[in-house]
C-alpha cells in the first residue's frame, strides 16, 4: 500500500496509462514528483516502474481496490481514462468521495466533462486543447504557443509584433488596448519575469501574455 512521506509536497496519483496518462506520468517523474501509478495492463505498468517506484497493476477500479492502493494519500489524483466513460465517472466519484484535495479527470466530450464537473472534479480536454493551440499557431504566424486556462483566461507565447518594436511597455499599452498582461519577455534565451514599464521592446522579443481570448485574438492580428 502506498503511503505519504513527510518530505513530499505533492504526491500524484495517475490512473490509466493510455497515451495521455503515460505522457503525464513520465513528465511528472522526470520533474522528480512522487507518483502512484495504476493500470490494469501489466506491460505498461512494468515500463512505468523504470521511472516511478509506485506503479501497480489493478484488475478493477472499485472503491475497495482503490483504497487498498493507498491513492487516498495523494494530494492530486488524475483520472486519465477517456474512452470507458462509465469507468471514468465511477472512478472520479470514488476519488472525490475519498477527500483527495484535487481530483482532475480527462473528458472526451462536453457531456462527459459536465458530469465530471458535477462530481467535483477539475476537467481537462486534451484533444480539444491541442487542437485549439494548433489552430492559434496556424492562424497567426508569430504565435508560438497558446494555453487555454479557462473560458476567460488564456496564456499566449508570441513574437513581439513589429508595430511595438522600439516602443516602451507604457507606449505600446497592450493592457489598455488588448487587455493583455505581460507575464515575461524572452530575448536570446534570457527570460525576464519582471518587465519594467520603461522596457523598450526589441527585435527577437518573445512575449508571454495572459488575457481574454477575444482580446488576445486582436493582439495576434497586430503586425
Amino acid at each position: 500500500m502506498f503511503k505519504k512521506t513527510v518530505k513530499s509536497k505533492n504526491i500524484y496519483g495517475i490512473i490509466g496509462l493510455g497515451r495521455f496518462g503515460m505522457a503525464l506520468a513520465l513528465e511528472l517523474a522526470k520533474a522528480g514528483a512522487e507518483l502512484l501509478v495504476l493500470d490494469r495492463d501489466e506491460e505498461k505498468v512494468r515500463q512505468m516502474r523504470e521511472y516511478a517506484e509506485n506503479a501497480l497493476v489493478v484488475s478493477g477500479l472499485d472503491r475497495k481496490t482503490l483504497m487498498e492502493t493507498g491513492i487516498q494519500n495523494c494530494n492530486v489524483a488524475v483520472v486519465c481514462i477517456g474512452e470507458a466513460m462509465g469507468t471514468s465517472i465511477l472512478t472520479t466519484l470514488h476519488l472525490v468521495s475519498m477527500g483527495i484535495p484535487s481530483v482532475i479527470a480527462k473528458a472526451t466530450s462536453m457531456e462527459h466533462g459536465e458530469i465530471l464537473e458535477k462530481l467535483g472534479a477539475q476537467v481537462v480536454y486534451p484533444e480539444r486543447d491541442i487542437a485549439i493551440r494548433l489552430a492559434h499557431r496556424l492562424e497567426a504566424s508569430h504565435v508560438l504557443d497558446y494555453i487555454q486556462l479557462s473560458e476567460k483566461l488564456n496564456i499566449s507565447k508570441l513574437f513581439a509584433p513589429s508595430a511595438i518594436i522600439g516602443k516602451t511597455v507604457i507606449e505600446a499599452n497592450l493592457r489598455g488596448r488588448f487587455g493583455a498582461n505581460i507575464i515575461a519577455v524572452e530575448n536570446n534565451g534570457v527570460l525576464d519575469e519582471t518587465v519594467d514599464p520603461d522596457y523598450v521592446f526589441r527585435e527577437g522579443d518573445i512575449l508571454f501574455v495572459s488575457g481574454n481570448k477575444q482580446e488576445l485574438d486582436r493582439l495576434f492580428e497586430l503586425e
